[in-house]
């Protein structure tokens, strides 16, 4: 039986997946494609965590001369022999990443790009003792290894990388240049974007335009920033954005692929969670899931498949988009509230949407919003555009329940500001008045976004109401608020002790699918008694017991307080 290769998580080498044994899903027909609709500069935007790494890292690895063929064994590309004979190992590569340049200032900057080029030049050191390279020829590249270069040289480092390889081989240069915006997106948020972009333009015009070395380059990116911003005059240009059908299977894990990974890691039984979870983005006209998920979903229910899914890919960087889009929310004309509404319910929302947007003018207008969400993989397409005009959705369970989350921390925040509120809902709870509980809690729901759970195949349980009623209760001092907790025979939604009192709370929440809430909060009190909830309480000597059911749909609720 053959062994069960290691998952990748984090690793974007191709090298190191293919040497080391790793699982690999092949996407080395991205080779075949990229050859056939040739390009001089070639640019790929896709949502981060799509596999925009390792693929530049396997372009290297298969153009570059001295590259090692068996890497390719068993591979699409591998069975294209004249195509190899070609190309594989043939051409001189200058490869850098620009996604570690996240600084707090331009001079920070400028340094992180002084160090990326540094190192690229250090993996090129082959150079230093070239016989087709003259003395000024390695004079140029010291100063490419020079840490205090100015700025000058490094605008011009990529241009003359390419320069000095060619005279060395004899073989025009592929240029790779991952995560190219990342720069501008962090000098868009720290405040110094206008130096950034001069400099950004200065270093691509060099590369990619005035450059008699360049064979063709590839660059990948988060968004497709305006060409007359960064791109100016490449005539050369060619955009694969994601409504593009060009190399639309080629980033993400189509569902054949995803049915063959799960496969070979015995969890064939996961498939539906996983695509509820992971799935529901459109690239083209190819539907796919987030690699990174999967990965991780994978490596987490190997050794303990019962685990619930959750969302990994919020963790990977910061969620400054929706934030602003929630903010924004807020602050709009009440349909852009109900469009929100509809999103998190499942629902489609159409918007005309803008692709070269500049980072300073993402969070200009609500517009610019809409598409920013649509080009980070918040929102994705469905059926076909009319034009710029796209049916946006929220495109799996992990995105949404991102947005949610934002969502209860927005509300929770304006809570916060209610002592006044709180106080008399906490107060209500603890005299036992349903209600007036249930007047006050349905008056907090009108603040916010309405979630049901018709969004996916299978429901889960109230967590969004749950998630209100928890932040409402975090602010009464004196009060430790338990969720979740181990109670009885079973876990208790909601459990609240109160300081210096022999009071306890006990707090079911239901969401009434079919609208009937006086039902489901009879369900709730029945689950309380049935599982013996209690019990906690009456082992810490808690005499006086209030026990609560609360049933949702949309923004109305209905109360019930058990009976002595």
């Amino acid at each position: 039986m053959e062994k069960r290769k290691k998952l990748p998580i984090g690793i974007d080498s191709f090298e190191k997946i293919r040497r080391d044994h790793f699982f690999y899903v092949d996407k080395t027909k991205l080779i075949e494609q990229l050859l056939e609709q040739w390009g001089e500069a070639n640019l790929f935007t896709r949502p981060r965590r799509f596999g925009k790494s390792l693929n530049m890292s396997m372009l290297r690895y298969f153009f570059e001369i001295g590259t090692d063929p068996s890497l390719f064994d068993g591979l699409y590309i591998a069975e294209k022999k004249e195509l190899c004979e070609e190309y594989m190992g043939k051409y001189p590569v200058v490869s850098i990443s620009l996604k570690g340049v996240n600084a707090e200032n331009f001079a920070d900057a400028c340094s992180f790009l002084i160090k990326i080029i540094n190192a690229e030049a250090r993996r090129l050191q082959f150079l230093e003792d070239s016989d087709r390279l003259n003395k000024s020829d390695k004079q140029v590249f010291q100063k490419l290894l020079d840490f205090g270069m100015d700025q000058s040289t490094l605008i011009y480092s990529i241009r003359e990388l390419s320069e000095l390889l060619e005279k060395h081989y004899g073989e025009k240069v592929i240029i790779l240049i991952d995560e190219y915006d990342v720069p501008l997106a962090k000098a868009n948020e720290r405040g110094y974007y206008q130096e950034m972009v001069l400099l950004i333009r200065n270093l691509f015009e060099n590369a990619l335009k005035t450059n008699d070395s360049l064979k063709f380059a590839v660059l990948t990116g988060c968004l497709r920033v305006a060409k007359e911003s960064i791109f100016t005059g490449l005539n050369n240009f060619k955009v694969y954005a994601i409504t593009d059908v060009d190399f639309d299977e080629y980033f993400g894990f189509t569902d054949a692929e995803i049915r063959d990974m799960l496969h070979a890691y015995a969890l064939d039984a996961h498939y539906e969670t996983v695509k509820e979870w992971y799935d529901g983005y459109r690239f083209g006209k190819v539907d796919v899931y987030c690699p990174w998920d999967v990965i991780n979903y994978c490596d987490s229910h190997i050794s303990d498949p019962n685990l619930p899914p959750k969302n990994y890919w919020a963790n990977t960087s910061g969620n400054e988009v929706i934030r602003h889009f929630i903010e924004s929310v807020k602050e709009e004309k009440k349909l852009t509230r109900m469009e929100l509404e509809q999103l998190v319910n499942g629902g489609v929302v159409q918007k005309e949407i803008s692709q070269e947007l500049t980072y300073k003018e993402l969070y200009d207008s609500m517009d610019n919003i809409w598409s920013t969400l649509f080009m980070t993989g918040y929102l994705t397409q469905r059926g076909e555009p009319n034009g710029n005009r796209y049916n946006l959705v929220i495109p799996n369970r992990e995105i949404r329940n991102i947005i949610t989350d934002h969502i209860l921390k927005l509300f929770k925040d304006d809570v916060e500001k209610d002592g006044e509120m709180v106080g008399r809902f906490c107060d209500a709870l603890l005299d036992g008045k349903p209600h007036l509980v249930e007047q006050l809690f349905t008056a907090y729901m009108k603040k916010t976004i309405s979630v049901r759970d018709t969004f996916v195949r299978r429901p889960t349980k109230e967590n969004f109401y749950h998630g209100i009623l928890l932040g409402i209760l975090s602010f009464k001092a004196g009060w430790l608020v338990s969720s979740n907790r181990e109670a009885g025979d079973g876990f208790s939604d909601i459990m609240i002790s109160i300081y210096d009192s022999d009071v306890g709370i006990i707090i079911e929440v239901k969401y009434a699918e079919d609208g009937d809430l006086e039902a489901e909060c009879k369900k709730a009190i029945d689950q309380i008694e049935i599982k013996n909830y209690e019990e906690a309480f009456l082992d810490a000597d808690v005499r006086k017991i209030l026990k609560y059911g609360i049933a949702c749909n949309r923004k109305q609720c209905r109360v019930i307080l058990a009976e002595e």
